[in-house]
């Protein structure tokens, strides 16, 4: 049976912690992610000034 149906009608539901707590070994992955997080913004950015501008020159040489 599981915890839930053994414990008694009128008592919460526990919770366990989901997430463990970081240990010093993983200090730097904030700063990794950031990092990695900016990149992808700046490349999806000039993407969309790219293909809009290739789409407004299409449309001006295509007529």
């Amino acid at each position: 049976m599981s915890d839930l149906s053994r414990r008694e009608p009128n008592e919460p539901a526990r919770r366990e912690s989901v997430r463990p707590e970081l240990s010093e070994d993983y200090g730097d992955l904030g700063e990794r992610r950031n990092r990695r997080i900016r990149i992808v913004s700046w490349v999806v950015i000039v993407a969309l000034i790219l293909g809009g501008g290739g789409a407004t020159v299409l449309t001006l040489i295509l007529g």
